[in-house]
């Protein structure tokens, strides 16, 4: 057996505390008399102001004197009352983290605090192996205002997690810990794979000095936080049309970006622009948006490191990797917009003025694969904004140029076969488009070169440069 992965609950695997949540419920069953909801909200009070330290631990310890006569079967109905709220608070990515582990074969433990009898149900509910968690005295059917064991908490945690992992022969050496909290420091310089999820600044400090990996289970890994804020969130109150004062913009259909859940968002490509674009729709519905992109995007000095930081997925076609793959699925997963040009590139001279849209099936097989629909998006006019063919985009302030944008419904794909579904997304971008990319002609030489690459000859054979 290679390991366990132990998960701490509060801040971690949820993106707040659970302690509130179960207050209501044992209020609602009828286990909390209303004379002691002032002592309990006191000092939930103090523990949301203060955050989690010593005094408020130790104040909660002495709380557990005040569950004497707390009947059980009343604890367990609250538990249960608990279980869709605490679920509606799980942190976007944390599924995925927890399926990394199952996938490895590896059991996935709650390490908590919280009473045991309390997310018993939760840990039912979310398919983990076990629960490492305080244990509260038991006498005739109620709880007797004891502790029956250690205190699961700072040490405590640890020698729980220790008498655990020994009772069925695991090593600490090979297991994973998670968790948001200083406090459990212990616990993770004991394990061989620490993670600080969701940090407070003092764990994100002692984990910037040992070496331990920072994540946040909100975001998609490797995107990274400032002041609690990844990259688009700091700069979406200034990604506005008024920065883009050589642009006209005319974009419709925004309340289909806006609709909650996650979603493939395909696009037509014909500018460099594209990607601005629409990420400033998605910025005016407050949605993160993952592009995923060429490698050589990455790649690229500066561009690619503000592209890894926002949170977009690197796709190197020639590896043959599946990461790109999995890394969209779990963004999908979570809820979030991943957005694809299924043309792959932006297309090159006759083939740029094609009436009739022609697309890759990844978009759709990523779509089906995470049971989520595709919004189409047609774009027009970006290519006036920057062309292939130059290295920057033209800054036209006298008479801007107009770039359109139309968001149409979502598309739910049957998922029989990939091509009639790619052809049915592309068909869907091409009627959003306005009636004069439905008209075929014979484009200029100088509409054609604005095609191409800069320095890129269309006469040069192939094989003899760009």
């Amino acid at each position: 057996m290679s390991g366990a992965a132990f998960f701490d609950l509060d801040r971690t695997l949820l993106a707040g505390a659970s302690w509130p949540v179960y207050n209501r419920a044992l209020r609602q069953t009828g286990v909390v008399a209303d004379r002691d909801n002032p002592v309990l909200d006191a000092l939930f009070g103090i523990f949301r102001v203060f955050g989690e330290s010593f005094l408020t631990m130790q104040a909660t310890r002495r709380a557990i004197g005040r569950t004497r006569g707390w009947r059980l079967d009343g604890v367990d109905a609250a538990a249960r009352l608990a279980v869709p709220e605490l679920l509606g608070q799980l942190q976007p990515f944390a599924g995925h983290v927890v399926d990394e582990h199952r996938r490895a074969g590896r059991p996935v433990v709650l390490a908590t605090t919280t009473p045991e009898r309390l997310v018993r149900p939760l840990v039912e509910a979310l398919g983990f192996d076990d629960v490492v968690a305080t244990r509260y005295g038991e006498r005739h059917g109620c709880f007797d205002g004891t502790i029956d064991g250690p205190f699961v908490w700072n040490r405590g945690k640890l020698d729980a997690v220790r008498r655990w992992a020994a009772e069925r022969g695991i090593r600490l050496a090979e297991c994973f810990a998670y968790s948001d909290s200083f406090f459990d420091a212990p616990l993770l310089d004991a394990v061989g794979h620490p993670t600080a999820v969701n940090p407070d600044i003092r764990l994100a400090a002692l984990a910037r000095l040992r070496g331990w990996p920072l994540r946040w289970l909100d975001k998609p890994e490797g995107v990274p936080k400032f002041a609690g804020l990844e990259l688009q969130e700091l700069v979406r109150p200034y990604l506005h049309e008024a920065l883009f004062p050589f642009v006209r913009f005319d974009l419709d259909g925004l309340e289909h970006l806006a609709a909650p859940g996650g979603a493939v968002v395909c696009a037509n490509h014909r500018s460099y622009f594209d990607p601005t674009v629409l990420a400033l729709a998605a910025a005016q519905v407050r949605r993160p948006l993952r592009f995923l992109g060429k490698k050589e995007v990455f790649d690229a000095p500066i561009v690619g490191g503000i592209a890894a930081a926002a949170g977009g997925i690197r796709v190197d076609r020639g590896s043959g990797s599946d990461e790109p793959l999995l890394a969209a699925a779990a963004a999908l997963g979570a809820g979030e917009l991943v957005a694809i040009m299924p043309q792959g590139t932006i297309p090159r001279g006759p083939a740029f003025f094609e009436p009739l849209l022609a697309g890759r099936p990844g978009a759709a097989r990523l779509a089906c694969q995470a049971a989520v629909p595709v919004v189409p998006v047609g774009l027009w006019g970006t290519e006036a904004v920057w062309p292939r063919s130059s290295r920057l985009p033209r800054l036209e302030l006298v008479d801007p140029p107009r770039v359109r944008l139309r968001v149409g419904a979502p598309l739910t794909l049957s998922g029989e076969d990939a091509d009639q579904d790619t052809a049915r997304i592309m068909s869907a971008i091409a009627a959003l488009l306005p009636d004069d990319a439905r008209a075929r002609r014979t484009p200029s030489a100088e509409e054609l070169a604005r095609t191409y690459p800069p320095g890129y000859d269309p006469n040069r054979p192939p094989g003899a440069g760009r």
